[in-house]
This record gives C-alpha cells, sequence and structure tokens, in this order.
C-alpha cells in the first residue's frame, strides 16, 4: 500500500489535486528536507550535462574529421563518446529515482551504479587513443 504524499503543511494531498509525477517516486513516503532533494536533483543535472558534453564532443569531433579528411577512427571514437553520453544520461535519470525514492522512504542511499565503469572507460580511453597516437606518430 502507497503512503499518499504529503505536503509542506503536513497534510495529505487531496484527491482533486494534481499529483506529482512520477508517481513511482513520488507516490510513496514522505517529503524529505527540501535541501536533499534539490541536491539530488543538481546531482542529475550534472550527470547529464556530462552526457551532454560527451555527445556534444562527439559530433563535433565527427564535424571535424569530416572536414579535415581525418582517419576513421577518429568517427569511432565519436561514435563510443555519443553512445557514453547517451549511457550517463539514462543513468543519471535512473540514480536520481532510486535516491529520491530512498529519501522519500527515509532508507540509505543507494550506491553510485556509473562511477566505478565511467572512470575504468575513461582510463581505458585514454589508454586506447595514447597508444593510437605514438603509433601514429611512429608510422
Amino acid at each position: 500500500m502507497a503512503v499518499r504524499p504529503v505536503k509542506a503543511d503536513g497534510s495529505t494531498a487531496d484527491e482533486g489535486s494534481p499529483a506529482r509525477r512520477p508517481q513511482s517516486v513520488y507516490g510513496v513516503g514522505s517529503d524529505p528536507d527540501p535541501r536533499f532533494s534539490l541536491a539530488n536533483e543538481r546531482t542529475a543535472l550534472a550527470w547529464v550535462r556530462t552526457g551532454l558534453a560527451l555527445v556534444a564532443g562527439g559530433v563535433a569531433l565527427t564535424s571535424l574529421a569530416a572536414f579535415a579528411d581525418l582517419p576513421a577512427m577518429l568517427d569511432v571514437v565519436a561514435a563510443v563518446a555519443c553512445l557514453a553520453g547517451a549511457a550517463i544520461a539514462v543513468n543519471a535519470l535512473a540514480t536520481w529515482r532510486r535516491a529520491e525514492r530512498a529519501l522519500r522512504l527515509r532508507q540509505p542511499l543507494p550506491a553510485p551504479t556509473a562511477l566505478v565503469p565511467l572512470a575504468i572507460g575513461v582510463g581505458v580511453g585514454a589508454l586506447g587513443l595514447a597508444v593510437y597516437t605514438l603509433s601514429q606518430v611512429w608510422r
């Protein structure tokens, strides 16, 4: 049984009032301290900005490679950047949802899921690009 959302004054929402969406998040528990919800939202937006930056970088790299007749390897790097950006943005939504539900239910916050794969991906990508760059220099 879901707990009805609670207003700031402590009363429950009326049947006629519009429900906050998504109901899977706001339809459970009670409102936490607004500072925590806002911090959770800011974190999600920062992850979305990171994803958007990766997508923009991928598009820019593809455009540059097309104009300057650069190797096709750059198109692969651009595609990986775009896909990683999309994955980060989707993960930002899922992480926000899990954290907001935990806040509303007064449960411990869930562990981050994207941090380790992102750090490993950046490291592997940087190493791969360094090897590729050195192979082009020694040609």
